[in-house]
């Protein structure tokens, strides 16, 4: 299976809009979009710790690797 994206359901739990954290973060809705539904094939690095600061979480808590 590969890398899920739970980035959806850690967004829900601290009740967060797609909007909201695309403009905290600095990337478009449509990107973030893509992240979230797991259709994107690369994130940097500096996306995903913005991500994390803003949902205070770990990059585990957003991404799972699964056989």
């Amino acid at each position: 299976m590969g890398v899920v994206v739970k980035l959806g359901s850690v967004m829900e739990k601290r009740r967060i809009s797609l909007g909201e954290l695309s403009e905290r973060v600095g990337i478009t809705p449509a990107n973030l979009s893509i992240l979230k539904t797991g259709k994107g094939r690369a994130i940097r690095f500096s996306t995903l710790e913005a991500i994390c600061h803003e949902l205070k979480c770990q990059p585990g808590d957003i991404l799972e690797y699964v056989e």
